[in-house]
């Protein structure tokens, strides 16, 4: 209720959507802001040995080229000092690039990646056609152009009564990477508090005054549900604040449609080519996100959270009761920071297979199954793996909590030294 009360909690809880759609938002907006506000331009001479390739280079508002063509090699340094400074770059094009398929640019300053991908594109589409063209066939070209098809697979799923309906392989993907970003975020950081708040009360001598009234287990266990029940909290009203953004979309979505082509909702038809893009995208948005089951995977999401949070809330709690200050944590709570970053990253491998043989194993296993069980979740995990994982994941959490409380209960009472894992080992037997 303390932590709930603040104002900072219900100033961030309420920020932290906006703050994440903002911080999605910026390296758009730095890439359009560094596209619009680059004016300098780069002077590149262009030494065509071939005489043939010169032209594939065109002046853009960054870019101005002067083309050198001929049959003699010229020393590119040698013309780079002679221009002085009307220059700065030299790209030299030798007469068998379309065998070797190699040019090479020269300048005193390091040449920027930019630069070099605007060249190479350039040079490829240039040197494509010359070799088409080599072939002495006139229809090639657009043979090749006819045969260049971009086909689409669209995913549809079938519900238990027959009926069709569109999903997203990509959106469920993205989706199940962004809650097994939040569980990881948030029991990393409640744990913490957790453990801050052990070692505070210890260091402040005020545990000694509280376990006169209560027994350790029920003081580390207030703690642990206490500010679980604040996480819960947060998720809730983001959960209300998620849904109106939905509705509201969807609204706009529709308003769209409409606006743009009144004829397709009323007849039930796709969108032409021609009606608005973003109206279209919109659309894949909102259709995307009704292709998931939201109550399973909300429902899921609770059931694991609290789980993780309760394995290595315990966890954290128990190691920080065995040191005097925070700063000597360090040693105990690394082994649960590596487990917890090793099964971040096995949630990011098994998003391209997420019923491979890794993502399976790793959704069971109690120390990683709540981040890889959220990733797996928007494709449908069958019904006995979900169960036996949160069926484990519990086990080892009443595990974890009954071994932090053998640890609490003489660590929380001890000062003035350094404790080791195998005096907490002592501890716990």
């Amino acid at each position: 209720m303390t932590l709930v009360g603040k104002k900072s909690f219900i100033i961030m809880t309420l920020l932290i959507p906006f703050l994440i759609l903002i911080v999605g938002s910026i390296p758009v907006l730095m890439a359009y802001i560094n596209s619009s506000a680059d004016t300098s331009v780069t002077r590149i001479a262009v030494i065509d040995e071939s005489g043939k390739y010169g032209a594939a280079f065109k002046n853009t508002p960054n870019y101005r080229f002067v083309i050198m063509q001929g049959d003699k090699k010229v020393n590119a340094h040698e013309f780079y000092k002679n221009a002085g400074e009307s220059i700065d770059a030299v790209i030299v094009i030798p007469a068998n690039v379309l065998d070797n398929q190699q040019a090479t640019i020269y300048s005193e300053n390091t040449i920027d990646q930019g630069t070099i991908s605007m060249l190479t594109k350039c040079l490829d589409d240039t040197l494509a056609r010359a070799k088409i063209a080599s072939f002495n066939d006139p229809d090639l070209e657009s043979k090749i152009e006819q045969s260049q098809i971009n086909a689409e697979v669209k995913s549809i799923k079938w519900d238990e009564k027959g009926d069709e309906q569109e999903q997203s392989a990509q959106f469920a993907s993205v989706l199940g990477m962004i809650l097994s970003f939040f569980i990881y975020t948030f029991v990393l950081s409640y744990g913490a508090m957790i453990m801050n708040s052990v070692v505070e009360e210890k260091t402040n001598r005020i545990v000694e005054v509280i376990v006169s009234s209560c027994k350790p287990m029920e003081l580390m266990m207030g703690k642990i549900i206490g500010v679980g029940l604040v996480g819960l909290t947060q998720f809730a009203i983001w959960a209300v604040l998620l849904s109106i953004g939905y509705l509201v979309l969807g609204l706009v979505a529709g308003g769209a449609m409409v606006a743009t082509n009144p004829e397709a909702i009323t007849a039930g038809m796709n969108l032409p080519g021609g009606t608005d893009m973003a109206s279209s995208a919109l659309s894949d948005v909102m259709t995307a996100l009704a292709g998931i089951n939201w109550l399973s995977l909300l429902g899921c999401f609770v059931i694991y959270f609290i789980g993780g949070y309760l394995l290595y809330a315990s966890l954290f709690a128990g190691f920080g009761s065995a040191v005097d200050q925070a700063s000597d944590s360090s040693q105990f709570t690394m082994p649960i920071i590596i487990i917890m970053i090793i099964a971040l990253y096995a949630g990011i491998a098994c998003m391209e297979n997420p019923s491979g043989p890794m993502a399976v194993w790793c959704s069971i296993i109690p120390f990683t199954s709540p981040i890889v069980m959220m990733v797996r979740l928007p494709f449908d995990v069958p019904w006995w793996q979900l169960l036996l994982s949160i069926v484990l994941l519990y086990a080892t959490a009443l595990g974890c909590i009954w071994i932090s409380a053998r640890i609490y209960r003489t660590g929380i009472l001890l000062y003035g030294k350094k404790r080791s894992f195998k005096e907490v080992l002592k501890w716990i037997k």
